[in-house]
C-alpha cells in the first residue's frame, strides 16, 4: 500500500511524516476491511491519524502523565462545521484509534460515557504504551514549534445555556462577526511569529506541571497554545468576549515573572480596579480617588471584599447566601452584613448589583484588551492578555502603559490607574560567580528553555512566513 506523505498536513519536522505513513500502513494490513479505501477515504484516514498521533506527540511534551482525549459519539462529527474540523470524522477516527490500540500502540485509562438523562458526558482518554512514546520521542524538534497553528480555525465562539449547559452555538455571519475575526486573526498572527516560553529548570517545570495536573481549574502548559480565540456568552455578541486558549492563562501569578518573549523578560501591567472603574463610567457616576474595595470595612480584607463585589454584579438576583467559593469566616461579620456594606459604599452603582452586568463589564474589558493587543499587532510586538493586564517584552513597559491608558479614555472619556504587576525576575546571570563554568552549569540547569529557543530561532523565518501565507486579511 503506498500513502503520499504530503496528504499530512504538517510542517517543518524530521521524522512524523513517515512514521503515521507507516503506521497507516500497518493498520491497514491488520483491520479487517471487505474492500480497500478510496483514494479520498485514504486521505481522511491519514489526516485522522494524523490528528491522533500530533495529539499524543503534544502531550508526551506536557507530561509524561498527561492523557489524550477522543469524542467516540457518532454526532460530535457532524452538525455545524463552524466549530468542528470538516475534514475529520466518525469512521476514518475510529479506524485510526481502534488500529493503533490493536498495534498496541495506545490504551485507553479512562471510557467515556453520556447519561442521555441528565446529559453528563465524559470524554474516552487514552495514554500511549512505552512502545509510541519511544517512537514519538525520537523525532526531532519540539511539537509546539514544529506544528503551526492554523489561523484560519474559527475563533469567534458564541455561547448559551441550553437545558442547563453551556454550549456553543451557531450563528449568522454579519459584518461585525467578521470585523472581529478579521481582527483577532492580526493579533493571532503577531503571538504565532513570536515565541512566549517559562524560564524555568527542568525540575521547576516539571513540579510545576504536576501542580497544575492536580488542579481542577487549570491545565497543565502546552505551548503549542500559542494562538486566543474570543468567547461570547448568553447568545449575545455583547456579553462575555474575553480571550481565552493562550497556555499563559493556566500559569499561577507566582510564575508569571519567568515568562519570556523571544527569550526576552517581560513585565505585566494590569488595570487597577477595572470592573468598578467601568461600571461608574457607564452610569456616568465618578467613582473618586478612593480605592473601589478598600472604601469597604475600612480598608481591612481587600481581596473578600473585590471577589463579593464582582459576585453581586455577576449574580442575576439578589445573593441571599454568600457564594460557595467565598470565605468570609475571618471578616466576624455574617454575608447579609457584607453585601450591605458594600451597597453601602457604593450608593450611585448600588441598582446595577444583582442584575447579571458582569458578562457586560467582561465584553468591555474585552474591548479594551483588543484595542491593546491591536495597536501593538501593527508595529509586530506581542502582548499576552490575561483578562484586564497584558504581558509584554519589558522594553515596551512605558508603550503599554499609556496604549492601556489611552484605549480606556477613548472609550469612556476617563482616566484609570495602570499598575505594573510584577518586576523583572532576577536574571540567572546576575550571581556573583560568572565563571565559564557556572555560565555552562546554568544552562545545563535551563537546557530545555534553551532547546526551545534555538529551535525556535532557526525555524522562525521559515514558520513566519508559512503563517502569513495562511494569514488572509488585509
Amino acid at each position: 500500500m503506498q500513502l503520499q506523505a504530503d496528504k499530512v498536513m504538517l510542517e517543518n519536522m524530521t521524522g512524523l511524516n513517515e512514521l503515521i505513513i507507516e503506521l497507516a500502513e500497518n493498520i491497514t494490513e491488520i483491520e479487517e476491511r471487505k474492500r480497500r479505501r478510496t483514494d479520498s477515504e485514504t486521505e481522511r484516514f491519514i489526516y485522522s491519524l494524523n490528528k491522533i498521533l500530533t495529539d499524543v506527540w503534544r502531550g508526551i511534551h506536557i507530561s509524561p502523565e498527561h492523557q489524550s482525549h477522543i469524542n467516540k459519539q457518532n454526532n460530535a462529527y457532524f452538525g455545524d462545521a463552524r466549530y468542528r474540523d470538516p475534514n475529520l470524522t466518525y469512521r476514518p477516527t475510529m479506524a485510526a484509534f481502534k488500529g493503533l490500540q490493536l498495534l498496541n500502540l495506545i490504551r485507553v485509562t479512562r471510557k467515556g460515557y453520556l447519561d442521555r438523562e441528565t446529559l453528563e458526558s465524559s470524554l474516552t482518554r487514552y495514554r500511549p504504551t512505552p512502545k509510541l512514546a519511544s517512537m514519538l520521542e525520537s523525532l526531532k524538534g519540539h511539537p509546539a514549534i514544529c506544528l503551526l497553528p492554523d489561523l484560519n480555525a474559527e475563533t469567534i465562539i458564541l455561547r448559551n445555556r441550553v437545558e442547563g449547559r453551556k454550549l456553543q452555538i451557531a450563528y449568522d455571519e454579519t459584518t461585525e462577526t467578521t470585523q472581529l475575526r478579521n481582527d483577532l486573526k492580526k493579533i493571532n498572527l503577531i503571538l504565532a511569529t513570536h515565541w512566549a516560553d517559562l524560564e524555568l529548570s527542568g525540575e521547576q517545570f516539571k513540579a510545576l506541571q504536576i501542580r497544575l495536573m492536580l488542579d481542577g481549574e487549570r491545565q497543565p502548559i502546552d505551548f503549542s497554545r500559542r494562538t486566543i480565540v474570543r468567547i461570547f456568552s448568553n447568545g449575545s455578541f455583547e456579553e462575555g468576549g474575553r480571550f481565552y486558549r493562550g497556555w499563559w492563562e493556566n500559569v499561577p501569578s507566582e510564575y508569571r515573572r519567568y515568562i519570556t518573549l523571544d527569550s526576552k523578560r517581560t513585565y505585566e501591567y494590569d488595570y487597577s480596579q477595572l470592573n468598578p472603574h467601568i461600571i461608574y463610567a457607564l452610569q456616568n457616576q465618578e467613582l473618586g480617588s478612593e480605592d473601589a474595595y478598600g472604601r469597604v470595612l475600612d480598608g481591612d480584607h481587600r481581596d473578600i471584599v473585590k471577589q463579593a463585589f464582582n459576585a453581586m454584579l455577576q449574580a442575576k438576583r439578589d445573593l441571599t447566601r454568600c457564594p460557595a467559593k467565598l470565605d468570609i469566616s475571618e471578616l466576624g461579620m455574617t454575608w447579609r452584613e457584607l453585601k450591605t456594606a458594600i451597597l453601602k459604599a457604593h450608593q450611585p452603582i448600588a441598582h446595577q448589583f444583582f442584575t447579571g452586568i458582569g458578562n457586560r463589564l467582561q465584553y468591555e474589558d474585552s474591548c479594551l484588551a483588543e484595542d491593546v493587543m491591536l495597536s501593538f499587532a501593527k508595529i509586530d510586538v506581542p502582548a499576552l492578555p490575561v483578562h484586564d493586564s497584558f504581558i509584554m517584552h519589558h522594553g515596551y513597559g512605558s508603550e503599554l502603559e499609556e496604549k492601556m491608558r489611552k484605549a480606556f479614555f477613548e472609550r469612556y472619556g476617563r482616566n484609570i490607574p495602570v499598575k505594573k504587576e510584577f518586576f523583572e525576575a532576577v536574571a540567572k546571570t546576575e550571581f556573583e560567580d560568572l565563571s565559564v563554568e557556572s555560565i555552562l552549569a546554568d544552562r545545563e540547569q535551563y537546557k530545555d528553555w534553551h532547546a526551545r529557543h534555538d529551535e525556535w530561532f532557526e525555524a522562525r523565518n521559515r514558520i513566519t512566513r508559512e503563517l502569513r501565507r495562511q494569514n488572509t486579511v488585509k
